[in-house]
């Protein structure tokens, strides 16, 4: 063991100020003092002594005490409704890297998608004393309610919030349900179908709504349109579980737009099962632009919305919510990314 390597005490649990008080042979209030920057009473040979028992016995200062009698920390809450999802796990990759950049550090909760655990999260993040909450994909409930009303700090994150205006980033989805159609009815598909869950919320609503209504708008008649839902939390498995409807011979369309890649991905289980070939005889749109597509999926067309951008987005609104200004909007662009297979 070298001179400058910490002697650490043996047994568990953190080092007190009492032990820097031992160590460097002074009061554990000119410990205090010195951990929490006030040196003007120390001398030289005082402060010398105190920084090298802290380097002795491996002191490290509790963030969280501090945070609780300032009511203030460096933290911010994520809290993303399933990071089984390519897409969630890009958003919280591009948010933490942005959050750390800003000088600040991420805590990342998987809700599951489940009101109840998103509250339990919620409570348990509020008792850390975080400065913000980013909500990707949030469900109603009643403490996301409540944390809504006392106004606290929150960017909501592909779902808008369920209770009034809130800051939100996220992709126009009327916009990429209308780019999914335009692309279906230029490849002359007139009798196209839409893949959703059952539980729906405003993601999927405005995708089918956007879709639905550039159709329509372009001369299709509305009974042309073929709503195919399905129940479940996962998409993959909402996207397997809806294509069940396509088993009756000739039932297959020449074209569907699926709410997000992983239900068309879900979808295209059951049509190579089935001997249908995506896109020769079924074209397949998804809405997402999932990065492993190009490596898993080159049958799927996506609207591609690039999620690997949002974090600096979300920053700049959390930032200004603690500055006091209004909640703002900001939706991101998209572009189509046609299938790699013909």
């Amino acid at each position: 063991m070298t001179d400058d390597t910490p002697r650490r005490r043996k047994g568990v649990g953190p080092v007190s100020l009492s032990e820097v008080a031992v160590q460097a042979g002074v009061s554990i209030s000119t410990v205090s003092r010195i951990v929490n920057g006030e040196t003007r009473r120390a001398s030289p040979e005082t402060l010398a002594r105190v920084r090298e028992a802290i380097k002795t016995v491996g002191y490290h200062p509790n963030q969280l005490g501090r945070a609780l009698r300032s009511r203030e920390s460096r933290l911010v809450a994520m809290l993303a409704a399933n990071l089984d999802n390519p897409v969630m796990a890009t958003l919280a990759a591009s948010t933490e890297a942005a959050l750390r950049e800003a000088g600040y550090t991420m805590i990342l909760c998987d809700t599951h998608d489940r009101p109840e655990l998103q509250d339990d999260y919620l409570n348990a993040m509020r008792s850390q004393v975080v400065q913000g909450y980013v909500m990707v994909a949030a469900q109603p409930s009643a403490g996301l309610r409540d944390f809504v009303e006392r106004g606290a700090p929150m960017v909501f994150v592909s779902r808008r919030s369920p209770f009034g205006t809130c800051a939100f980033v996220g992709p126009d989805n009327l916009a990429a349900g209308a780019a999914a159609a335009d692309y279906l009815l230029d490849r002359g598909i007139d009798a196209p179908a839409v893949v959703f869950p059952s539980r729906g919320s405003s993601t999927t609503r405005e995708r089918v709504q956007g879709f639905c209504e550039r159709a329509v708008a372009r001369g299709l008649s509305a009974d042309r349109i073929r709503r195919v839902e399905a129940p479940g939390i996962s998409h993959l498995e909402i996207g397997y579980a809806a294509a069940a409807q396509f088993a009756a011979p000739g039932a297959w369309p020449r074209g569907a737009m699926c709410i997000s890649d992983q239900v068309a991905y879900g979808l295209h289980r059951v049509a190579r099962e089935s001997g249908i070939r995506v896109p020769g005889d079924c074209e397949l749109v998804g809405i997402d632009g999932n990065p492993i597509n190009a490596w898993l999926a080159p049958w799927l067309t996506s609207v591609e919305i690039p999620h690997q951008d949002f974090g600096p987005v979300i920053v700049d609104l959390m930032l200004s919510l603690w500055g006091g200004e209004a909640p703002r909007e900001r939706l991101m662009p998209h572009r189509m990314a046609a299938a790699l297979e013909a």
